[in-house]
């Protein structure tokens, strides 16, 4: 398991195994977010498989899944709000990690400043900087 953290309530990892979300909450992570989307890969595990294996312990389970690329400003909603909502700290997980770095980017660009942001996602091994001008357009914006 390869779980990079961004921040103190934040940490994503590229895609886990049924097992490896038993070690993500014995690390003490209170919610696991899925960023994937279920079936994109041959091989992938299946989501209900990770969501049992997350309920069984102790963890919320949200799934959010979005396309690698595609990434819309209603999914940064979404993302805004889950983040506001759920128990931390908080394990994102897709293919890599990058999508669940950019959905944080973009929806923690709407109250951090972006030099800020983009030092934390270098920190955690991602290279967000081609979103300098999306950050830019979520700053201030409520979702």
């Amino acid at each position: 398991m390869d779980i990079r953290r961004i921040d103190d309530i934040f940490s994503v990892s590229p895609q886990l195994s049924v097992e490896d979300v038993r070690e993500a909450a014995k690390l003490g992570f209170k919610t696991l977010v899925a960023n994937r989307p279920d079936g994109e890969e041959y091989g992938q595990p299946a989501m209900a498989d990770i969501e049992a294996e997350a309920r069984a312990n102790g963890m919320e389970w949200v799934y959010l899944p979005v396309e690698s690329g595609n990434i819309f400003d209603n999914d940064v909603d979404r993302f805004d709000e889950m983040i506001q909502q759920v128990s931390k700290p908080v394990l994102a997980f897709c293919r890599s990690g990058t999508r669940c770095t950019v959905l944080w980017a973009l929806s923690s660009a709407r109250t951090e400043p972006a030099r800020d942001i983009l030092t934390k996602a270098r920190n955690a091994g991602y290279d967000i900087g081609g979103l300098a001008p999306r950050m830019a357009q979520q700053a201030g914006k409520q979702s």
